[in-house]
């Protein structure tokens, strides 16, 4: 079933700069879907740095082994990503079609196989019919062009009903560069190490173990504190793409993750990669809501993290938003469930900035018609105090309505 546009969908969208050494085609192969484009084509100049982090699924999609392997070189050509299938759960099938892929983009970009990215999204345990990207490479690889980043995007959109896309300008040793980003994702989100699908690119002149070292940090606070759903996908892939352009305008090259002349542009992909995981939840399946959890005076990070998450993917937790119901005692059972330490005498909630439980009871100054309408609003903020040391965590979900429901449930239909 056709899911009824986000709430949160843009009303307009940024103008994406062309990214120097990057250029997109996408095209329609008829994977799965009617009268749309599935897969994307990007082209990169020689010598593109990537760096990437992955789902840690116990049941990784072939995809996401071909491009673990081929990280170790810090190269990359092309990217290929087609949508409507997962290539997951495919066995000898799933190894062939990505091999078949690798070998048609390597040859449409020109370039070795080892520098060949992939990506698939959609339908798990579908075998992939890899021999549909035949001629359709070569064609998009002449009709590529450096302005398609917003095409791209649409193109690799599932139950997404909205096109995911941010960009940043910023600078490196005072010379302008761009970063572009896209992702895609609204189901099965709960990453761990990055979201469904997400792609990175900007002309910073920045070596891969640099870059790796930016990504590996920048997920910590953006994709891996986002959920949806506590679902994590078997193909999540996010891949940080440098062509290096800038270094001609005298931008210098970045070979170590302590230069300062990083700092700039680590603050604007930080930004960039929140902004894209914040957009991923939004357009969660069915939400109506935008959530932030925040948790505070915990034993430590990690327990503040765990309690976080506990409160965010709690079914309970996440109808009673829905509802617009401001049911504290669900947030209370969340935080006992999350096997940390806890002090319900100590325990103190609030939803935005009313606070609603107090050292183990209902707040004195409870009042039920100013909670209510402030959970009328569409972003709503939950606030948890353990009172018991330093530790703090923020992260990002949405409520569950009946539309989750219904999506997932006609999804292979």
């Amino acid at each position: 079933m056709a899911a009824a546009i986000s709430p949160f969908a843009p009303k307009s969208y940024p103008d994406l700069p062309p990214v120097e050494g990057v250029r997109f085609a996408t095209g329609a192969a008829g994977i799965r879907y009617k009268e749309r484009t599935d897969v994307l084509l990007a082209l990169f100049d020689k010598g593109t740095q990537v760096a990437g982090v992955f789902t840690r699924s116990k049941c990784p999609s072939a995809p996401v082994d071909w491009c673990k392997a081929r990280l170790k070189s810090g190269k990359a050509r092309a990217l290929v990503v087609n949508s409507g299938n997962a290539n997951a759960f495919t066995g000898k099938l799933g190894v062939q079609a990505v091999k078949l892929t690798a070998a048609l983009a390597a040859e449409a970009a020109g370039a070795p196989q080892s520098e060949i990215f992939l990506a698939s999204t959609g339908v798990i345990g579908e075998p992939l019919d890899a021999t549909k990207f035949e001629g359709i490479l070569g064609r998009l690889r002449d009709e590529a062009t450096p302005d398609g980043a917003f095409a791209a995007a649409q193109a690799i959109m599932t139950t997404d009903t909205y096109p995911k896309v941010a960009t940043a300008e910023t600078e490196i040793g005072g010379v302008p560069v761009t970063i572009t980003g896209i992702a895609k994702g609204a189901g099965m989100i709960a990453p761990d190490m990055a979201t469904m699908l997400s792609f990175v690119f900007t002309d910073a002149p920045i070596d891969a173990p640099v870059l790796q070292s930016l990504l590996s940090r920048g997920v910590q606070a953006s994709f891996n504190a986002i959920t949806v759903d506590s679902d994590t996908s078997t193909s999540d892939t996010l891949l940080l793409f440098a062509t290096g352009a800038a270094e001609k305008r005298g931008a210098p090259r970045i070979k170590a993750a302590g230069d300062r002349k990083l700092a700039a542009f680590r603050t604007a992909l930080d930004a960039l990669l929140l902004d894209l995981a914040h957009q991923v939840v939004k357009d969660g399946e069915g939400a109506r809501k935008f959530v932030e959890i925040r948790v505070e005076g915990a034993q430590n990070k990690r327990a503040a993290e765990r309690i976080a998450r506990s409160i965010a993917d709690s079914p309970l937790v996440k109808t009673a938003i829905a509802g617009e119901d401001a049911n504290w005692g669900r947030i209370v059972m969340a935080v006992g469930k999350a096997g940390e330490k806890a002090d319900r005498d100590k325990l103190a909630i609030w939803f935005g900035d009313i606070r609603v439980a107090h050292k183990g009871m209902r707040d004195p100054s409870y009042d039920e018609a100013a909670v209510s309408r402030l959970m009328q609003e569409k972003e709503i903020l939950v606030k948890v105090d353990i009172g018991l040391g330093k530790g703090s965590a923020r992260l990002w979900t949405c409520d569950l309505t009946k539309a989750y429901v219904e999506i997932n449930g006609d999804y292979r239909s």
